[in-house]
């Protein structure tokens, strides 16, 4: 059986993901190719997980057919999220390969504790929401934020809080922020992790979150039930 690596990729594009495979002596070449040039006209790629498996093309095309729904025709690129693919990956038999920081068990871990935060999505009208929150021995997080066309964004200049906690999503990680000042807009998938990014930790976004009429943004989950 021929060993060889699977991974999966980040790119420019929100909810568009490279799923590929490569040599066990190529990985790093093969990546710093992809995160400098790009690949089918998509840029901005930067690695994610990679596991180094036995009979590594079989199971990459076993893997192609399970998202076949979700792939772009002709090329290698998914319309999946993401932390989906890294569960998936981090099951199988195999030596991780990236990160390398972690194990296998804890990589499926964050990637299942990453769509518990992002996975409360639901309806919300078109508007600006805000969120005011009190932090012991920080003071006060604010958070606004719009959505418009479905997409919730919280805008720069929102105040976050210190972090709390070991486990801290993507969307905090990757957020620019300087002296707890949100410095650019942030799209996020789910009020909850808008509202992680605010307070600094795991939160009920649709509790937090309020309308210009200060009414929580559930209301709309029980307008939808009514």
């Amino acid at each position: 059986m021929s060993k060889g690596i699977i991974y999966v990729m980040t790119t420019v594009v929100p909810g568009l993901i490279k799923i590929g495979k490569t040599g066990s002596d190529n990985f790093e070449q093969r990546m710093y190719h992809l995160e400098r040039n790009g690949y089918s006209n998509v840029v901005g790629l930067n690695r994610k997980f990679a596991i180094e498996v036995e009979d590594y093309d079989d199971k990459e095309k076993l893997i192609d057919e399970i998202f076949s729904k979700s792939r772009v025709p002709n090329t290698e690129l998914f319309a999946l999220d993401i932390d989906l693919v890294v569960q998936l990956l981090s099951s199988l038999e195999g030596k991780q390969i990236y990160p390398k920081e972690t194990t296998k068990e804890q990589s499926f871990d964050q990637a299942v504790k990453e769509m518990e935060v992002k996975g409360d999505s639901g309806f919300l009208p078109d508007g600006i929401y805000y969120l005011e929150r009190s932090v012991k021995g920080f003071g006060k997080t604010t958070g606004k934020a719009i959505v418009e066309d479905g997409i919730f964004t919280v805008l720069k200049g929102s105040i976050c809080g210190p972090i709390r906690g070991k486990f801290v999503p993507e969307i905090r990680k990757n957020a620019k922020i300087e002296n707890h000042v949100l410095m650019e807009d942030v799209i996020c998938s789910s009020p909850s992790a808008a509202s992680w990014l605010v307070i600094g930790n795991s939160s009920n976004g649709w509790v937090e979150w309020k309308d210009e009429h200060g009414n929580r943004i559930s209301k709309y989950r029980k307008d939808l039930c009514d």
